[in-house]
């Protein structure tokens, strides 16, 4: 992929005092975004399980429902695995979360450009409202799928949608976009964990948060301060006003500058991109893509294949509550590397695909061999997984934006979000067979 001219440098901050209020209020803006678009997914499986549970009750000849609802609350079925093995794998219910997520950002990319972003933000938030609304009233099992289902399709729309929409805005709401989707894997499961231990039900507790679609819908229309090159209610007809606008103004400062411009823009080719460019595109952005994926692939490999099982029985924590721990460790270093663009960027992502890899690998052999002393060594290991993983993320798409050109950055964007979900189920796919195998031992 070609290296973007000058104009793509990262902004020049001038002593304006509305610019930076402006630039604040858009970087507000995009953590709040990040948050409430990843909010929905990360409590609907816990809540729709919880709802599982509550409709499997009455129902003695639902056992398969129930112990699957049990699963996923942290309880284990007895049985004689040295592993404390659950009868499902945790990764089950990963691969119907994220199937929806990843067929959207396979296919979505090369039409949603015909769909503008007002409309798409529109059919987020009525989604992840959906979602909430099918859980907490649902009557039947299949209902409550369905919801998991729409909490999935607005997350990977959302995805999609608001990276492509952080062309339109100075680079460094790249960095709120990414902290605000860390803090939704923090703040989602202490919400969540909170109310309901508050003795609210779990049906209550989903209501409630059906803020956070209407808090999406604040975000993008209040406080957003859109360009007007933004395509908000029509198709953009500009031969690609997709450019960092306000950093262009910064920049061409001088008469040089400006014919320096001109004379760019005439080589470079008019009208939307043709499906041949997008799968050049593509192509270049397998740099991208891979490494993210392999990232996404070993720390989910973890996360769904190997935590269930790192099991320590002599230490002061139950079995399930060791894995609510990883798991909250896990999210609370996604969030605090998601949020470091502003301090520290990374180019070399392949280096960070390769320390996730020998995670994985680390914690297979401890699983198979235990030779790990106790669950604080793990949960160190766990929450350095999720700084890798939160660090691969950010950066990627930071670098993306970067090396993009001005007429290619919003397909680019949109279309290596496919990366991580990729990986995601990949490692579903994979944990599978390491479960069955470790739990016939």
């Amino acid at each position: 992929m070609e290296r973007a001219a000058s104009v793509n440098a990262d902004p020049v901050h001038l002593p304006d005092r509305n610019g930076y209020c402006t630039q604040r209020r858009n970087w507000t803006g995009f953590w709040l975004l990040g948050l409430c678009n990843n909010f929905a997914y990360v409590v609907m499986l816990s809540a729709a399980h919880d709802i599982l549970k509550h409709q499997e009750s009455g129902n003695t000849t639902a056992s398969t429902s129930a112990t699957l609802a049990l699963d996923f609350q942290g309880g284990n079925s007895s049985n004689s695995s040295r592993y404390d093995c659950n009868p499902v794998s945790t990764a089950a219910v990963l691969l119907a979360d994220i199937l929806p997520t990843l067929i959207i950002k396979l296919s979505a990319p090369f039409v949603i450009h015909k769909l503008p972003y007002g409309f798409r933000v529109l059919f987020c938030a009525v989604m992840a409202a959906t979602s909430f609304l099918l859980v907490s009233f649902s009557s039947a099992v299949w209902m409550s799928i369905l919801g998991v289902i729409f909490a999935s399709i607005s997350a990977g729309l959302g995805e999609l949608s608001f990276l492509s929409l952080t062309v339109f805005f100075s680079r460094d709401v790249l960095g709120g976009w990414g902290s605000g989707t860390g803090g939704a894997g923090v703040a989602g499961a202490l919400a969540y964990s909170g109310l309901t231990q508050a003795g609210l039900s779990p049906q209550i507790t989903l209501l409630i948060m059906l803020v956070v679609p209407f808090a999406m819908l604040i975000s993008y229309f209040l406080l957003l301060v859109p360009p007007l090159s933004l395509p908000q209610w029509k198709i953009r007809e500009t031969e690609y006003a997709a450019v960092d606008s306000d950093e262009r103004r910064q920049l061409m400062d001088g008469s040089e500058e400006e014919e320096q411009e001109k004379s760019t823009q005439e080589d470079r080719p008019l009208g939307p991109l043709t499906f041949t460019e997008k799968l050049h595109i593509i192509k270049g952005l397998l740099g991208f893509v891979f490494p993210l994926g392999l990232v996404y692939f070993a720390e989910y490999f973890i996360n769904q294949g190997m935590m269930e099982l790192l099991y320590f029985p002599n230490f002061f924590l139950s079995h399930a509550e060791q894995y609510r721990w990883y798991q909250t460790l896990y999210q609370v270093g996604v969030f605090v590397s998601r949020s470091s663009l502003c301090c520290v960027k990374i180019r070399k992502l392949w280096a960070l695909s390769a320390l996730q890899v020998v995670n994985a690998v680390l914690l297979l052999f401890a699983v198979r061999y235990q030779f790990l002393p106790n669950a604080w060594l793990v949960f160190t290991i766990v929450l350095y997984e999720g700084l890798l993983g939160g660090a691969a993320y950010v950066n990627t798409f930071y670098f993306i934006s970067k090396e993009t050109e001005d007429r290619q950055r919003e397909f680019a964007m949109a279309a290596a979000s496919v990366g991580d979900s990729l990986g995601i189920a990949l490692a579903g796919l994979a944990a599978f067979p390491v479960h069955r195998y470790f739990c016939s031992l």
